[in-house]
């Protein structure tokens, strides 16, 4: 979607040194299509802070923006809410013209104010780009510099992942630390600490799912990591199926993310590995999106079983993680359908059985299918014979052992309940789950909020190839805002007036930035999803 939009012709009429895009949804919050804020202050032009992660602590922000600075929130996005700390953090300095030491102040003050994970880059229009991650590093982003075509200095570039550095020709990648904040301008570069790392603790999840695997997150290749979990997932399976005298035939990968993994089990346990199941490309996440029957018929769309792979086998599945339950079981029975004797179910991640509060948009508890569960419960909701979970020391190791200097701990809330930021208590978690449960998406989507996007802003960017990649920021090359849905509906809207009183805020007929994903057509009344 993005490389459709911004084509060779069009990035052509981009002219400048500097340029920030995004591609993501707004996990849990309202999915109104909006563009980035941007915003001027007497110092400065700030453009919205590219970010990935989530804020925890938005209702005090928002009261102390309200009371204390004055400033007027006008979306539910905690980029917003970034941006005007930071611009209200640089006013107080009452410079006319600010330096480099008034922004770190700033970004400083702000990571002392601002609880959650983040990691952001802004651009300040006639002064440069900064980037900064939260104290405990939960989110990723990086760093890469080349040569410049000029032939004098560098080109700079930060992204979430190292592969858009890879791709795009960046060399020397470096992490940007927990409570570090870079700023590079036309003429200097400069990265400074700016608050002791409370616990550095980057989300296991990423390793798990949401990263390429050519990508290096905080000097581990994610490769080598899914790797490692299916050479410990090898030793439970074993163990599990010779307790439960189980023979099994052939070693089958849930495309694309688990097949390292799946591979690596494969060769240790001496087992033919298969590619049973063939992707299309076209149909993304569905652990995201809205509503059981959305998700059901998209993961049939997603996959097709072959045959010729399963009749009259005991089949060992191997997917990444099981989050609902709806993906597994759709794929277990399409295994089924196709002759399988007997589906056993191997997960690389334990069960998923919290919520989480850093920027993955997963469903409240109770959708979880491993909530409240145990692991024969979960085998009999998704239909499989046998279920088999990556232990949590199992899991830690394979990430942990290829960098255990700088690594110590994970934030791994999502199989724990133990949230790193703490400040994560029972009432919050019940106003979260409110905003991210299947009924209130369908509620929003019937007001004529449209769907939720596919695509998490983890990492965002389509690549070339159809695999999930990276959001990025470079020195010379502007980006976008793409909100993507992978189906075509049209959802039935209450009446809107065209005042400034409606859902729409009087805005004309395109919904979100032109040549995007919905329309409304007034005459109809409804919102063309596209």
């Amino acid at each position: 979607m993005v490389r459709d939009v911004f084509d060779p012709k069009s990035l052509s009429t981009l002219v400048g040194s500097m340029g920030i895009g995004h591609d993501t949804l707004q996990p849990g919050r309202q999915l109104t299509p909006k563009r980035s804020p941007s915003m001027l202050t007497p110092h400065t032009a700030l453009s919205s802070p590219m970010r990935n992660g989530n804020l925890i602590n938005t209702p005090s922000l928002k009261q102390f923006l309200d009371a204390d600075a004055h400033r007027h929130i006008n979306t539910d996005s905690d980029s917003e809410l970034l941006l005007n700390i930071f611009a209200n953090n640089l006013q107080k300095t009452g410079k006319f013209r600010i330096n480099e030491e008034d922004i770190f102040t700033a970004i400083g003050d702000l990571m002392r104010q601002c609880k959650g994970a983040y990691a952001c880059v802004a651009m300040l229009a006639g002064f440069g780009i900064i980037g900064f991650r939260d104290p405990n590093g939960i989110r990723p982003i990086g760093m890469g510099k080349r040569k410049s075509s000029s032939g004098t200095g560098y080109d700079y570039l930060f992204a979430s992942e190292s592969v858009v550095a890879d791709a795009s020709g960046f060399t020397q990648w470096d992490d940007v630390k927990a409570g570090e904040a870079i700023i590079i301008t036309r003429n200097s570069f400069i990265r400074r600490q700016l608050v002791s790392t409370e616990t550095f603790a980057p989300d296991i999840f990423e390793y798990v799912y949401f990263a390429r695997p050519d990508s290096v997150l905080d000097g581990v290749s994610v490769y080598r990591s899914r790797m490692a979990m299916g050479e410990n997932l090898a030793v439970e399976v074993q163990r599990i199926l010779k307790e439960k005298n189980i023979i099994v035939d052939v070693v089958i990968p849930v495309p694309d993310t688990s097949r390292v993994a799946a591979l690596e089990l494969a060769q240790r346990l001496g087992l033919p590995y298969r590619e049973g199941f063939v992707k299309n490309r076209y149909v993304g996440r569905t652990f995201i999106m809205p509503g059981q029957q959305m998700r059901k018929k998209n993961v049939r769309k997603k996959l097709n079983a072959m045959a010729l792979e399963f009749a009259s086998k005991n089949v060992l599945i191997v997917d990444d993680s099981i989050v609902r339950g709806t993906t597994s079981k759709e794929i277990i029975q399409m295994a089924k359908d196709v002759g399988a004797k007997m589906v056993i179910v191997a997960s690389c991640a334990p069960p998923i059985r919290y919520s989480n509060v850093y920027g993955i948009d997963m469903p409240s508890r109770t959708e979880l299918v491993a909530h409240e569960r145990s692991e024969d419960e979960i085998a009999r909701a998704i239909g499989a014979d046998v279920i088999i979970f990556q232990t949590l020391p199992d899991l830690i190791d394979s990430v942990k052992k290829w960098n255990p200097n700088g690594l110590n701990r994970f934030d791994c809330s999502v199989f724990d309940g133990i949230y790193v930021t703490g400040h994560v208590g029972e009432g919050y978690l019940n106003h979260l789950e409110k905003l991210r449960s299947d009924n209130a998406k369908i509620k929003q989507a019937n007001l004529g909020l449209g769907p939720p996007p596919v695509e998490n802003g983890t990492n965002g960017v389509n690549s070339v190839d159809g695999t999930n990649g990276t959001n990025g920021v470079s020195g010379h090359t502007n980006g976008g805002t793409v909100r993507q849905s992978p189906y075509h509906e049209i959802v039935q809207l209450p009446e809107v007036s065209d005042g400034c009183s409606g859902p729409l805020n009087g805005a004309d007929e395109t919904v979100g930035l032109h040549n995007s994903w919905s329309l409304l057509d007034k005459e109809k009344n409804q919102l063309i999803v596209s």
